[in-house]
């Protein structure tokens, strides 16, 4: 019944919980729970709850499932383990292998005089803004991978957008359980905002990917990290019609996607696994987002609507 997709699509469970399993009892996982730690990028957990009162509480969720077995990434900084690995494996592919990938903020050190790739991110050396567009302001990409020349010039870039899933209503319940070293059983009363791939992800890529393409030094286009469930939502959404490019090239939007690996031993953090990449132009996405190829059938709408009103009674 739609009562019972409604409740299902407000069930949800934590798989990961500060990095770890949410029953998971070994020290690593009580010090992570205990000091509200990220041990994929270090520091203080950036989720957040709504406490009572309308603060804020640290929600320390990485992964969670709903109904189905399958998990999702939920907190882009999972996406980060093995030391930002994923943008070592985008500097292979765009500048080839083996070009050491340097933080942003500690680019002076030991890396003048050859070669190198910098990462500018948030917590790496700052994002790169572009400037103001007609008074309003610019945007942000969350990665800049620059490729320097041994007298620190410029050479050539490319952006990298990563985007896990955003959660709905409040997991907070089973959160305080497993602070508190107790089980949780059942679901929370919280679920996937899937709509957000529709209303915010794809704009943002079709837009950015429209201004990367008017610079010179980014040969490789746009590149887009995200859980494989997300992918695969995007190309539901998209009628699975977005035409293959046969390598990042000025102009394109290559999507990569990971999942986790199996499940570990207590004490353990599950891999983040490479699933797949797929390479595509901006104006392919953008054609595909306006004209979907899985619309309803003919009359859907009018359908439902006589079913209502036979329901009502009308």
């Amino acid at each position: 019944s739609r009562h019972d997709k409604k409740r299902a699509s407000m069930a949800l469970q934590i798989v990961e919980f500060f990095g770890y399993a949410p029953r998971d009892t070994s020290s690593v996982a009580a010090a992570a729970r205990r000091e509200l730690a990220c041990p994929f990028v270090g520091g203080r957990c950036t989720k957040t709850l709504r406490a009572d009162g309308g603060g804020k509480l640290v929600g320390g969720a990485c992964t969670v499932r709903q109904v189905s077995p399958d998990p999702i990434i939920c907190c882009p900084k999972r996406l980060y383990a093995g030391g930002y690995r994923i943008l070592q494996d985008i500097a292979d592919a765009v500048f080839g292998p083996g070009m050491p990938v340097i933080p942003g903020n500690r680019a002076d050190v030991g890396t003048k005089g050859r070669n190198r790739v910098i990462a500018l991110g948030s917590a790496l050396g700052g994002e790169v803004k572009l400037p103001p567009i007609g008074g309003r302001g610019g945007f942000f990409v969350d990665w800049i991978l620059a490729l320097l020349d041994n007298y620190g010039e410029l050479k050539e870039f490319v952006a990298v957008e990563v985007q896990s899933i955003d959660t709905t209503g409040n997991y907070r319940k089973e959160r305080d359980a497993y602070l508190a070293g107790t089980d949780f059983a059942g679901y929370s009363n919280a679920g996937i905002n899937w709509e957000n791939v529709n209303k915010r992800i794809l704009p943002q890529l079709i837009y950015k990917g429209h201004v990367l393409r008017r610079e010179t030094l980014c040969r490789a286009g746009l590149f887009f990290v995200c859980p494989a469930p997300v992918y695969e939502r995007i190309n539901v959404r998209v009628g699975g019609q977005l035409m293959k490019y046969p390598a990042p090239a000025p102009g394109t939007l290559t999507f990569r996607w990971y999942d986790l690996g199996p499940e570990v031993q207590s004490g353990e953090q599950r891999r983040l696994v490479f699933k797949g990449q797929l390479t595509t132009t901006v104006e392919q996405l953008a054609y595909a987002f306006l004209s979907p190829g899985n619309l309803p059938p003919e009359d859907s709408f009018a359908n439902a609507i006589r079913t209502k009103i036979k329901a009502l009674g009308l």
